[in-house]
């Protein structure tokens, strides 16, 4: 199978996944936050928000090992795939036993005078930090069987864990709901278990369907790809663990100047954030295994033309639900939650602006990794990373309102499209002025087009129901016309009609066949 049609068919797998567990995940929100209220809500994305930063850290760990892995299977290297395996084991076991002696004196540190929590609920706080401690745990040490699983593409074992996982998140909530016992600490041990759970999953399931997950450290143990592998890992973990810190912090931050109350409304701008992004991460897990495959096959030209139209793909891909939801958020959000938390809506929003900025270059950060000279590039990252907390509480110390968090965050945003630019010039050669013209232009003017015409609406019609079906239709009636002549350039526009071509025909051979083995079956 050809790599273009690859990535589609697994990107239509994926997609499929997300249409479902983007719905329970958002319904589950809704009948959680009714569970626990707004105070044990926001005490929980206070003290378990590191569960958020679970899929967080877990991606861009599982990219490192992954980038080995695809690499490997572009060489057609087998022995190589089973030291690479067995290195990673080992060393997320040391990442993650580390992680844990970290996390432990933060909380000590955390919970004598930091964090703002009714001393009622204090208690119930710290058991609810030792869940997401445990679930950190087996989160980092399924990162090398992920890696696995991405690496050899089989993405429709990613839709399936998706939707399992969604649908016991949701009857975990519905658990809750019922107990007698304390609803926030039952939910903290709930999600602990589900993240064991899934972790032997994994490891049952790769075990037995890979072989190159053969645990045998003696055998496949190579002290040289040992080094290196710690070397690319430690300072991708330098960058992973800086962005967690910055995203966890943020919630601190907010804490410890207006309370528990704005932390439910972070938490519930940030589950819109990640739900939303999901569809454009979905199609990056799909494309990042073609990347690295390309580099390690010594076909650059092939890993940046991916790159390129991949940063244009996953921005459309966000445009297209972002829009409408950008523009009816107050409307949806009533809907949703009937009692929305003070500044969940101006959260959500600066959040959305921020994800579309960094979808014009998070492509291109998996060509700097492809690449393997991450050194300079994580170091600058992990800078950039902790400088909006600094900020923020520099300007909440002056009495600023709290989306001056997120502003914050917008600043950084921007500052890392320059950083990652700049290292993409040094390292793969790619034209700057090209880039911005081919992707951030273009881009960016198919959403101005698609958001000014979708918010007309707001000029002369009242919040209900009526307005943002007139909005979704404007949306949908702009954002073909905006993505195919605006994004899309001539050539883009023709290797597009190409791709769907020859899948089409792919698809007819394979039906055509099916059709004769069946009719020699009669015979």
């Amino acid at each position: 199978m050809q790599a273009s049609h690859r990535v589609i068919i697994n990107t239509g797998i994926l997609y499929a996944r997300m249409g479902i567990t983007v719905i329970l995940s958002l319904y589950t929100t809704r009948v959680v936050l009714s569970a626990l209220g707004i105070g044990d809500f926001g005490i929980f994305n206070l003290v378990a928000g590191v569960i958020a930063m679970l899929t967080f850290l877990n991606s861009s760990m599982a990219v490192a090992t992954q980038r080995f892995m695809s690499f490997a299977h572009g060489l057609g290297n087998e022995t190589r795939q089973h030291n690479i395996f067995n290195v990673s084991v080992i060393l997320h076991a040391v990442i993650a036993l580390l992680l844990i002696g970290v996390l432990e004196v933060a909380g000590f540190i955390l919970f004598n005078g930091v964090l703002q929590i009714p001393p009622d609920r204090i208690h119930a706080a710290w058991i609810v930090y030792q869940c997401a401690i445990a679930s950190t745990f087996f989160t980092i040490i399924s990162v090398p069987y992920d890696a696995v699983i991405n690496a050899r593409e089989h993405m429709l074992l990613f839709a399936v864990l998706g939707v399992i996982e969604a649908v016991l998140k949701l009857l975990i909530a519905f658990a809750i709901m019922g107990t007698s016992y304390d609803k926030l600490v039952m939910y903290g041990m709930l999600f602990t278990l589900l993240s064991f759970v899934l972790f032997a999953f994994r490891v049952i399931y790769c075990s037995a369907r890979y072989v190159e997950c053969k645990l045998a450290m003696r055998t496949y143990f190579d002290k040289a790809l040992f080094s290196e592998m710690t070397s690319f890992a430690g300072w991708s973990f330098l960058g992973a663990s800086t962005g967690m810190l910055a995203n966890y912090g943020q919630g601190i931050v907010l804490n410890m100047f207006f309370g528990t109350v704005v932390n439910a409304a972070q938490g519930i701008s940030g589950q819109v954030s990640g739900q939303l992004g999901a569809f454009a991460a979905t199609m990056l897990r799909a494309l990042n295994p073609l990347i690295a495959k390309s580099e390690g096959a010594g076909d650059r030209a092939l890993m940046l033309k991916a790159s390129i139209m991949g940063s244009k793909v996953s921005f459309l891909l966000l445009m297209l639900f972002y829009v409408p939801v950008f523009v009816e958020m107050p409307y949806i959000f009533e809907i949703w939650l009937k009692n929305v938390p003070e500044y969940t809506v101006i959260f959500c929003r600066l959040l959305l602006i921020r994800n579309l900025i960094e979808q014009l270059y998070i492509t291109l950060i998996s060509s700097i990794s492809a690449v393997g000279k991450i050194r300079a590039f994580e170091t600058w990252m992990s800078v950039l990373n902790l400088l909006p907390l600094l900020l923020s509480y520099v300007l909440f110390l002056k009495g600023m309102p709290p989306y001056f968090l997120y502003l914050s965050f917008l600043v950084y945003a921007v500052a890392a499209f320059i950083l990652v630019l700049v290292f993409s010039k040094l390292q793969f050669s790619m034209s700057i002025r090209s880039y911005l013209q081919n992707v951030v232009a273009r881009c960016s003017g198919a959403f101005l087009i698609c958001l000014g015409i979708s918010s007309l609406p707001l000029l002369f019609m009242g919040q209900g129901l009526g307005r943002l079906l007139v909005v979704l239709a404007l949306c949908l009636i702009s954002y073909v016309p905006s993505v195919w002549y605006v994004i899309f350039s001539q050539e883009d526009r023709q290797n597009v009609l190409r791709i769907l071509a020859n899948l089409f025909s792919a698809i007819k051979t394979r039906i055509n066949n099916k059709g004769h083995s069946g009719v020699r079956a009669e015979n």
